[in-house]
C-alpha cells in the first residue's frame, strides 16, 4: 500500500470549508475515501493530503471511486465515501450510485457545484449540468446542498445521519466550489453523527412472533442483506435448531457450512421442493427480489411473516400473515432471548433440511462440467473469511453467487444491481476494508473491459488481491441465451479481447495463464503467496464449456 502523507495538525480557527470538511469526515471516524481529484474539489482534496488523517485512493473514473466506497461500506460495515466533481463526473458515478441503493450501502457521496453566482442560471458554464440535484435525487437515498459555508456542517452531519439510518443507502452533498473555498471558524473538535436507534415492534406483534416460532414444527428463516448486521442474534436462532436460507446479499450471516444453512440455494428445485413442507417461513430484511424468486412465483410457504426497517415493504411481492415493522437485530436478539433453549421441532426436520441443500450442490456441481473441479480447490485453497467479490459473469451467475462457502455477511461483495464490470473496483474498496487480508475476485473478460482503467490503481496502491480472470472472449450469457432463444444468431458478444499478459506486464502486475483445470491449485497458491495484487487468466476456451449452458437467471412465467 502507499505510504501516508506525514500527519498535519490544525489548530481551530479560522481556515477554508475544505479543512472543515476533512475535519469533519476525521470526526465521523473515516480512514479511507476515493475519487478523482478535480478543479472543483481541490479544496476538499488539498485539506485531506495536508491534514494526513484520511487515505485518499485515486480512481481512474468516478463509477470506480462510488463502487469502491460501495464495496469498502458493505465490507467495513461503517461508511463509504467517494469524492467526485460536478456535472459529467457527477454523472459518471450514476450506475455506481444506483448499485449502492440496490444493496443498501451507506455512502457519502460528495461532488462539487460550480460557483453560486453562475448556479442554476442554464449559462453552459464549464462543468455545469442542466439539473445535477435531479438526477442525483433519483439515483442517491437523499440529496443535499451546502449553499453557504455557514451550512456545511449541518449539512454533511445530516447527510452522515441520513446514509447510516436504516434503510441505508448513498446521500449526494453538493458543495459549490466558492463555499468549498471561503474561509470559517474550525470547531475544536468533531464527533459522528448520532443515528437513531430503530424502535422496538408493538408488542403484540413480538408475543405473535414468539407463539408462532414455538408453535412451528419445520420453521425456516429467509435472511436477506438487511439482516447483515445481525448474524449473532441468527447463529444463537440456529442453534435453537431454526434452519436458514438467504439471499445473494444475505449470504454468510450464517456461515454457509453450519448443517441448518440452505446457503443462497433459496430458489433451487430440491429446496423449493422443502419449503413446501416448512410451517412458518420468516423474512427478515429481505425484498425477496424477482430473479430470486423465478419472477415472484417461487413456492414459499403461506404462512409467512416478514420483518423489515422499511414499512413499504408489507405485502410486496408476496403476501404475508404479518408485517412487522423493525430493525433485523432488535428482534432477532428478543427472540433468541425469549424463545427455549430448544425449539420442540420434527425429527426429520434438520435431515430433510441438509438433503435438499445436498441435492441443490450435487445439481448445480453437475451442470458445471470441468468447473466443478476448480470450484474445489478453490474452496478447499481460499483462505477463511477473506472478501469474495464478484462481478456479474457467466462463472459467478452460476457458481460464484452460491458454491464458494462464506462465513460471515461482511465476505460476500457482489454487484447485486446487475451491472457488468463494477467488480475490479469493489474488490479494491473490499481490499481498502479489509488491511492485512487477502482479496478475491471472480471477474470475467468483458467486465474487466467496462473499468480497465482501475487496473491501474490496483497496481498503484499494491491492493492485496486475487483476480481470477475468466477469460471466454465474450459475453457468455449472453451468447447462450441468443443460442437458446434467438435462433443462436450471437450478435455483438464476442469481443477483441487484450493480451492480459502484456497488459500485465505493462502496468507491472503479476500475471498467469491456466489452460487447464490441474493447473489452477499451484497458480492460486502462488498468487496468494505474493505480496500485493496478482492476475490469473482461466483461458475458457481452453478449458471448455459447462456441461449445460447458463442461458440467464431461472425465470418461471406467471400462469
Amino acid at each position: 500500500m502507499n505510504e501516508q502523507p506525514a500527519k498535519a495538525t490544525i489548530a481551530s480557527g479560522e481556515v477554508c470549508v475544505g479543512d472543515l470538511i476533512a475535519a469533519f469526515l476525521e470526526g465521523c471516524g473515516l480512514t479511507t475515501a476515493f475519487g478523482v481529484i478535480s478543479i472543483h474539489n481541490l479544496p476538499i482534496l488539498d485539506a485531506i493530503a495536508r491534514r494526513g488523517r484520511i487515505r485518499f485512493i485515486p480512481a481512474r473514473g468516478e463509477a470506480g471511486a462510488l463502487n469502491m466506497a460501495d464495496a469498502y461500506a458493505r465490507v467495513s460495515g461503517g461508511l463509504g465515501l467517494g469524492i467526485t466533481s460536478t456535472g459529467v463526473a457527477a454523472g459518471n458515478a450514476a450506475g455506481s450510485l444506483i448499485e449502492a441503493m440496490v444493496a443498501g450501502s451507506p455512502v457519502l457521496h460528495l461532488t462539487g457545484q460550480i460557483e453560486t453566482s453562475y448556479l442554476d442560471k442554464g449559462q453552459a458554464y464549464i462543468h455545469e449540468a442542466p439539473d445535477q440535484p435531479g438526477m442525483l435525487k433519483a439515483i442517491s437515498k437523499s440529496f443535499f446542498r451546502a449553499s453557504r459555508a455557514g451550512e456545511v456542517l449541518e449539512v454533511l452531519t445530516t447527510a452522515v445521519q441520513t446514509a447510516l439510518t436504516a434503510p441505508m443507502g448513498p446521500v449526494s452533498v453538493e458543495i459549490p466550489i466558492d463555499v468549498q473555498s471561503a474561509r470559517i471558524d474550525l470547531p475544536s473538535a468533531f464527533s459522528a453523527p448520532l443515528i437513531e436507534c430503530p424502535a422496538m415492534p408493538h408488542p403484540v406483534d413480538r408475543d405473535a412472533l414468539v407463539e408462532a416460532l414455538i408453535e412451528s414444527k419445520r420453521p425456516l428463516l429467509w435472511l436477506g442483506g438487511g439482516a447483515r448486521a445481525a448474524s449473532e442474534a441468527a447463529m444463537r436462532l440456529v442453534e435453537k435448531g431454526i434452519g436458514v436460507v438467504t439471499s445473494v446479499n444475505g449470504r454468510g450471516i450464517v456461515p454457509e457450512g453450519h448443517p441448518l444453512s440452505l446457503g443462497a440455494f433459496n430458489n433451487a428445485p430440491p429446496v423449493e421442493a422443502f419449503y413446501q413442507s416448512v410451517d412458518l417461513m420468516v423474512v427478515v430484511g429481505s425484498r425477496l427480489r424477482g430473479n430470486e424468486t423465478l419472477k415472484y412465483t417461487l413456492g414459499l410457504p403461506g404462512n409467512l411473516i416478514r420483518i423489515d426497517v422499511d414499512a413499504a415493504v408489507d405485502g410486496r411481492s408476496y403476501p404475508n400473515q404479518r408485517f412487522i415493522c423493525a430493525d433485523a437485530d432488535c428482534v432477532l436478539s428478543e427472540l433468541a432471548g425469549r424463545l427455549p433453549d430448544r425449539l420442540s421441532l420434527d425429527p426429520s426436520y434438520a435431515s430433510d433440511l441438509r438433503a435438499a441443500r445436498t441435492a441443490a450442490v450435487t445439481g448445480l456441481m453437475a451442470a458445471l462440467g470441468p468447473y466443478a473441479e476448480l470450484v474445489d480447490q478453490l474452496q478447499t485453497a481460499i483462505p477463511k473469511n477473506v472478501p469474495f467479490v464478484r462481478d456479474v459473469t457467466l462463472s459467478n451467475s452460476t457458481w460464484g453467487n452460491r458454491l464458494i462457502e462464506l462465513s460471515t455477511p461482511q465476505q460476500g461483495v457482489h454487484a447485486l444491481g446487475g451491472g457488468i464490470g463494477q467488480g475490479l473496483a469493489m474488490a479494491i474498496g473490499a481490499s481498502c476494508a479489509a488491511p492485512g487480508s487477502k482479496t478475491v475476485a471472480l471477474i470475467g473478460d468483458g467486465g474487466l473491459a467496462v473499468n480497465l482503467g482501475e487496473l491501474a490503481t490496483l497496481v498503484q496502491e499494491r491492493a492485496d488481491i486475487v483476480i481470477l480472470l475468466m477469460n471466454d472472449k465474450g459475453y457468455g450469457v449472453i451468447r447462450n441465451i441468443q443460442d437458446a432463444h434467438y435462433g443462436g444468431r450471437r450478435n455483438y458478444v464476442d469481443l477483441t479481447t487484450p493480451d492480459f499478459a502484456q497488459l500485465a506486464c505493462a502496468l507491472g502486475l503479476a500475471h498467469s495463464r491456466v489452460e487447464s483445470i490441474a493447473g489452477f491449485g499451484v497458480a492460486f497458491d502462488a498468487a496468494l503467496a505474493r505480496e500485493g495484487p496478482a492476475l490469473i487468466e482461466i483461458d475458457m476456451d481452453a478449458i471448455g464449456p459447462f456441461a449445460e449452458p447458463f442461458a440467464g437467471p431461472l425465470v418461471r412465467e406467471r400462469s
